[in-house]
């Protein structure tokens, strides 16, 4: 398996049970960081073109928040966190009880930054540690880094150095909520972009035919 592009619904409901299994992962650090009961599942898993990526999260000019990441070890890829900037905003304004917290125009508030990269490192760190176990790989993720920017911009910068691990990305939407409020949930999106044969790796130590 070259590109992700030749992965079918069987290969995708495997990943989604990864996700889900991780997202439960996730909820439970999130709970200890925010002494709340938080709920996190993921509700679709798909391939797209790099060119389609910018559509996942409204179009090339949203302004989102980005968190990006390398994975490094036995199956080595690429890894975006994107929410839009009020999805963000509302979530650290949550975590950190600063309800001034704003994205939209410097100077920022380093707690609140500094929050909102541990909450994708959990996130990524999450997911991570539930392929890693399911398949027995060693999988690690680098310190992430941090950017606010519209979505076309971040992902043309992020792209141009990955561009040869293929055509297509997978994702993740993810959808964060507290327990017993009926506010909106935070969502958000991984974007991951694994280098040429990883996920042959994945589904081989998975006894999955990467080919069927």
């Amino acid at each position: 398996m070259k590109d992700l592009n030749q992965l079918n619904s069987f290969h995708l409901d495997i990943l989604k049970e990864i996700g889900n299994i991780g997202a439960g992962h996730a909820a439970t650090s999130l709970s200890t960081l925010l002494k709340r009961k938080i709920d996190m599942n993921v509700p679709n898993v798909r391939v797209v073109s790099l060119q389609e990526l910018p559509e996942q999260i409204g179009g090339a000019d949203t302004e989102v928040v980005a968190i990006f990441l390398r994975i490094e070890g036995d199956a080595p890829g690429s890894m975006f966190y994107l929410s839009e900037v009020q999805q963000a905003e509302k979530l650290i304004q949550s975590l950190t009880g600063n309800d001034d917290f704003q994205l939209r125009k410097p100077p920022f508030d380093q707690i609140g930054l500094s929050a909102l990269q541990e909450v994708g490192n959990i996130l990524a760190g999450s997911y991570l540690s539930s392929l890693a176990d399911f398949t027995n790989l060693n999988l690690q993720p680098t310190v992430p880094g941090l950017s606010i920017d519209m979505v076309g911009a971040i992902l043309n910068y992020g792209l141009v150095s990955l561009s040869a691990a293929g055509d297509h990305a997978l994702v993740i939407d993810t959808h964060i909520s507290e327990v017993g409020q009926t506010q909106e949930q935070t969502a958000g999106h991984f974007f991951l972009l694994p280098d040429p044969d990883s996920f042959q790796v994945i589904f081989k130590s998975l006894g999955v035919d990467v080919n069927e």
